[in-house]
Formats: structure tokens, sequence, C-alpha cells
């Protein structure tokens, strides 16, 4: 169905930059980077790059575990390659949840919201996830943003 409605559309080509972005998380990472090298907010940006990293290897640890195989659909081929098979969550989709609510509070929620909806969207738009692995995936990256950023809260409060 989203093939159907956005197939033809620019939607396509942006998807597959979303997904070049966020591969690895490379792109929040860099993001994660940047910030910190500007030098403002440095504790901040590094909680939250971490908690990228963390929900990226978190999501990679789940598929080895779960093992359910991407979308093969003959009517919607993959319009992208993938580093596996794996499919549930999504890494790209808990990575990028989790730049949105590490990096919400210094580049402002809403952008970072509308990013991770995009994400969302792209992952089955591209035909690599079933919407479940993406809903799991966010999921996850907020889960694990958040336990980064309270764990980060207790230390400092030492």
């Amino acid at each position: 169905m989203t093939r159907r409605a956005l197939g033809g559309t620019p939607a396509v080509p942006c998807a597959r930059v979303l997904s070049l972005f966020g591969e690895h998380a490379a792109g929040w990472l860099l993001l994660g980077a940047g910030g910190w090298l500007v030098g403002r907010r440095r504790r901040e940006w590094a909680t939250a790059a971490a908690g990228v990293l963390l929900a990226h290897g978190s999501a990679v640890g789940v598929k080895r575990v779960v093992r359910r195989v991407r979308p093969v659909l003959d009517a919607v081929p993959a319009l992208v390659a993938t580093p596996s098979r794996l499919s549930f969550p999504s890494a790209h989709a808990a990575s990028t949840a989790a730049a949105a609510y590490g990096y919400g509070p210094l580049l402002g929620r809403r952008l970072l919201t509308t990013a991770l909806g995009a994400m969302a969207v792209s992952r089955v738009l591209l035909g690599v996830h079933w919407p479940t692995d993406v809903l799991a995936g966010a999921l996850l990256g907020r889960g694990v943003a958040a336990g980064v950023r309270w764990t980060a809260a207790r230390r400092d409060a030492r």
C-alpha cells in the first residue's frame, strides 16, 4: 500500500537518501560528532550519540536473536540493498528514534520527530521492512536513548 501511494513520487529517491544516511547509524553519529565538535553542550551531544550507538547495536543484537527475514514480495521488490537478510527490528528506526530523543532538545523535537516519521515510512516504502519491524525499532531506540540519558543524569548527579 505504501509503495502504491508513494512509488511514483519523489519519496523514493528521498527514501534512498535516508537509507544511506541511516546505514549503521552513520549519519546520526556524524551529526552527534559535529555537535560535540562545536563545543556547546558537549555532554548532551555525547550522551545523545551514545544513545544512538547503543540503540543501533541493540537492534542488531535483537535481529540476530529473532532472525525474522525481510519482506520478499514479487509485486514489491526491495529498492535498496541491505547488509543482512534480517528484518526485526529496524535498526534504522531504532537509531533514528534514539536520535530524535537525544538530539531533539538540541535541534528541535519537531524536526527530529519528522525525521523519525520519514525514516519509518522510508523503510517500508523501500520494501526492506514490515511495518512492525519499524514500530519495534522505534520503541527500542526510544527506550535505549531514555536509558542512556537517565544513566548519564545519575552519573552527573554524583
